[in-house]
């Protein structure tokens, strides 16, 4: 690991209760400093957008630990970021390795793909706003769980193929797993329930396959290639599942958010002055759903300036949703949602060889679940003043929950379902 002083060494708030904070003071100190993660890792936090583009497509930067990180052997029992550092899965490969196993899952994620995927996610989205209708006049709800969450799980799990009755304990499993609070002991525990549900979906898959992604990595009908390997199994399914949704329900959430605490913005959107791609760009760029991926490794010594030199073997925080706030890159009011600006640049889905896969997905999930409460709920608000919490975890970004009163048009009753674009 690292060799620093202690006392230079900040470590990073578990909970992320003032995450964009943090990072501006980070960001001002170099462009990568030494923090110190769960566990007493260390690691080198990059929070400039330059640094972390650079370094996105940098060939000395691997994401491999098995590989490429000497202090793996020095991580601690029960380590919080453990399922998601030591996978081995695409993600986590390194140069042609990655490229062929990436190009296996690629064309499930195509724009074609996911664009004929709009009918099913529109249904899911009428269904769930029809619940939301049949509340009582002034009672609130919880957005997220009430219709990003749902939203999201039913399309990522549709599309593996997750039978009805898993679907909550793999989603409680994987946000156990991205809690960066929980002890080392509820950490192992969490990783023990999280395995025995992926042991479980590849049992019935391999008993009863289907028409799904699941099936096909499992039967080796995908382009061709042969089945993936148990172990490999369980951590893509990790990794596509739980990556599936809790990006998309973190985009959607923060989206809805933004555009309740500034209505002027709902009535650009009817008049036509605004668009939705400018919303659901402007909530990527401001609260990019992913803050920090962990971890990547250098194969060399890098030299950043500034006096920074990242040694060969060191890990490295790449904070994807502070690059969208950088001033550097966005000078005016670079911490203010605004959906007018005309740049829009942001990191939220990477960048380089590791750009997500999902990235069309969750653009589509967000902007149907958007549409479909805004035209039904024109009057929809907050249920609180103030900032909801925040998902107490390192790796994602975004509220824990947003309380809502949904308001319907004045005379209308249960929204209909929409036609399918």
């Amino acid at each position: 690991m690292p060799s620093t002083p202690v006392s230079r060494c900040p470590v990073l708030d578990i909970t992320a209760g003032a995450v964009h904070a943090e990072a501006a003071a980070l960001r001002a100190q170099g462009p990568a400093v030494l923090v110190e993660l769960p566990g007493g890792v260390r690691a080198w936090s990059v929070t400039r957008h330059s640094v972390i583009r650079e370094m996105t497509t940098d060939p000395r930067i691997s994401r491999d630990p098995h590989r490429h990180w000497p202090g793996i052997a020095d991580i601690p029992e029960g380590w919080q970021l453990a399922a998601i550092t030591l996978q081995r899965t695409f993600v986590n490969a390194y140069g042609a390795e990655h490229r062929q196993r990436r190009r296996r899952l690629a064309p499930s994620f195509s724009p074609r793909r996911v664009a004929a995927m709009r009918p099913r996610v529109q249904a899911t989205a009428d269904a769930l706003v029809a619940r939301l209708a049949e509340l009582a006049p002034g009672e609130t709800a919880d957005l997220r769980s009430a219709l990003s969450l749902p939203l999201t799980m039913t399309v990522i799990c549709d599309l593996f193929g997750v039978p009805e009755s898993m679907r909550d304990r793999l989603g409680a499993a994987i946000d156990g797993i991205i809690d960066t609070t929980v002890t080392p002991e509820q950490s192992a525990a969490i990783q023990v329930e999280l395995d025995a549900c992926l042991t479980e979906l590849v049992r019935r898959k391999r008993q009863a396959p289907g028409d799904d992604l699941t099936s096909d990595l499992l039967t080796g009908s995908v382009d061709g290639a042969p089945a993936m390997p148990e172990e490999e199994l369980h951590d893509s399914f990790f990794l596509l599942i739980g990556a599936g949704y809790e990006t998309a329900v973190n985009l959607i959430t923060s989206a809805a958010h933004a555009l309740l605490a500034h209505p002027h913005y709902r009535e650009r959107i009817a008049e036509n002055t605004l668009t939705w791609d400018d919303v659901i760009e402007e909530t990527l760029r401001h609260e990019g759903p992913v803050m920090h991926l962990p971890l990547r490794y250098a194969l060399a010594d890098i030299d950043l300036g500034e006096g920074v030199l990242i040694r060969q073997g060191d890990p490295v925080l790449l904070a994807f949703a502070a690059a969208g706030r950088d001033p550097e890159l966005h000078a005016d009011t670079p911490d203010t949602f605004d959906p007018d600006r005309s740049e829009k640049e942001h990191l939220a889905f990477g960048h380089g060889p590791h750009y997500c896969l999902g990235a069309h997905l969750a653009r589509l999930e967000a902007h149907v679940a958007l549409t479909t409460l805004f035209d039904a709920f024109p009057r929809i608000g907050l249920a609180a003043p103030g900032p909801p919490p925040r998902i107490p975890s390192l790796v994602i970004n975004g509220f824990a929950e947003l309380p809502v009163v949904p308001r319907p048009r004045e005379g209308a009753g249960v929204p209909h379902p929409r036609r399918p674009a």
